[in-house]
């Protein structure tokens, strides 16, 4: 098939050199203040994809199918028009915006042009947590609980549970959450609550902080067919002595290192069969009332007593080739048996089925 993948390539970024310093030999603490400190962020283009997992992607395609080369700018929609392949396989995450992760699915619907992945209503209700939070509790599938504060005026609000995390309302991939985002005061609420306001210049989603143990889910499929990859548990353990157990900014991109890795990932996690049913039947419940297609990852949490909650939904996951580079979703499809060509080229199968499109053909 033609198939055209759609991306953003990370640009460089203050702090990218840090990713590979000793973490020992900085004050762990102050990572997120050096952060801060950047006018344009460490984590500006977190989401984004690196020129290595790009190229890696687009190799794993190119095994089956012709492929044409699009970046998500300014441009991308021209470009589309001219091109107009048969399929797009989509990892853009977009420019600007609280719905920018549906910007490029609204431009191919428009040109009616068949891709991979979410539809854009399900892309931008996943990207604002409290609009996907809200359907879930809805259908009664437990998340945290939590409020949002859209502006400095309303940060006096002291939530009715504490300890808290404070978020970014409109962000993925660790953007925002540092050690620091785990409240337990109302002062610390307060200060933290501005920075992010003053750094992101978006809502600000202040989420009740459930203590127990820490899962990342992959779903890959459709409907009553969606498989569940093999869960892999977040070992907090692993992290230098004194954090925060969550998975930070600094955990994700600063102390986890290729040339290091953090030991920081079980897969499969060792569950009883009563936990792991649950935490299946929760993501799969997520997954098919949030209108998730082709893949996701979810993240859950459990509460004191061990009871999963959903934290987020990614239905852009990360996906870096690096074995190394402790990238989740690649992490639970090797497990499952899966290489990371044949899982690539699985979500486009699952896209190409979906629309009654024929799928893979070898060159």
């Amino acid at each position: 098939m033609h198939v055209a993948l759609v991306y953003n390539l990370k640009k460089d970024a203050p702090l990218s050199e840090e990713k590979s310093s000793d973490p020992s030999s900085q004050n762990i603490f102050d990572v997120s203040t050096q952060v801060r400190a950047q006018s344009i962020s460490a984590d500006t283009y977190a989401e984004w994809d690196t020129i290595e997992t790009i190229t890696a992607v687009r190799d794993s395609l190119a095994l089956y199918h012709s492929i044409d080369m699009i970046e998500a700018d300014i441009d991308a929609f021209k470009k589309l028009r001219a091109v107009r392949p048969e399929i797009v396989f989509n990892i853009a995450e977009g420019w600007f915006g609280a719905s920018r992760e549906a910007q490029i699915p609204a431009m191919l619907e428009m040109l009616q042009i068949p891709y991979s992945g979410s539809d854009p209503l399900t892309l931008a209700v996943c990207l604002d947590k409290s609009r996907a939070k809200e359907i879930l509790s809805h259908y009664s599938i437990p998340t945290p609980k939590f409020f949002v504060l859209h502006s400095a005026e309303e940060i006096p609000k002291v939530p009715p549970f504490l300890p808290a995390m404070v978020k970014p309302l409109f962000e993925g991939s660790s953007k925002g959450i540092f050690n620091a985002s785990l409240v337990k005061t109302a002062d610390e609420l307060r200060v933290q609550a501005a920075q992010v306001l003053s750094m992101y210049a978006q809502p600000v989603l202040v989420e009740e902080y459930l203590p127990g143990r820490e899962f990342t889910v992959a779903m890959l499929g459709n409907g009553q067919d969606a498989r569940v990859l093999p869960i892999v548990e977040i070992k907090f353990d692993s992290l230098p002595a004194g954090v925060n157990p969550i998975y930070s900014y600094e955990a994700k991109w600063i102390w986890d290192e290729a040339s290091n890795p953090l030991e920081i990932f079980e897969c499969p996690a060792k569950l009883t069969s009563r936990l792991q049913s649950e935490i299946e039947r929760i993501c799969r419940a997520t997954y098919n009332t949030l209108r998730c297609r082709d893949w996701s990852r979810i993240d859950v949490r459990c509460d004191a007593s061990g009871a999963p909650h959903i934290i987020e939904v990614n239905p852009l996951p990360g996906i870096l080739p690096n074995p190394e580079e402790n990238s989740c979703y690649p992490k639970a499809a090797r497990a499952a048996g899966i290489s990371y060509q044949e899982l690539l080229n699985s979500v486009l199968d699952e896209a190409c089925k979906r629309q009654g499109l024929t799928g893979r053909t070898i060159n």
